[in-house]
């Protein structure tokens, strides 16, 4: 694995997601080498509040382990989302 890894995440990124989600990102978390994760919003059209919470609980435990989480990709009502929420202060857009 390399230092910066991407989670390509769903259309819908709600709750149905959470299992999956969680999986992935403790795999990169506990891998030891990774030292960026880019969440990865080019596809989602939909995303609720249990998203929002996963992310929150992805960046709490990232920065416990100095890694840093980014958002690239986010566009239209997905990025106004993410605003709207203020996300801009915890993960840096790309």
């Amino acid at each position: 694995m390399s230092e910066t890894e991407s989670l390509r995440l769903p259309a819908s990124f709600d709750y149905s997601y959470h299992r999956q989600f969680s999986e992935q990102y403790t795999r990169l978390l506990e891998n030891g080498t990774c030292k960026e994760i880019l969440l990865d919003f080019s596809q989602v059209e939909y995303l609720d509040s249990s998203a929002l919470g996963m992310m929150v609980l992805l960046q709490k435990r990232a920065a416990a382990q100095q890694i840093k989480v980014r958002v690239k990709g986010a566009r239209g009502a997905t990025d106004e989302i993410l605003k709207m929420a203020n996300m801009q202060k915890m993960f840096e857009f790309l």
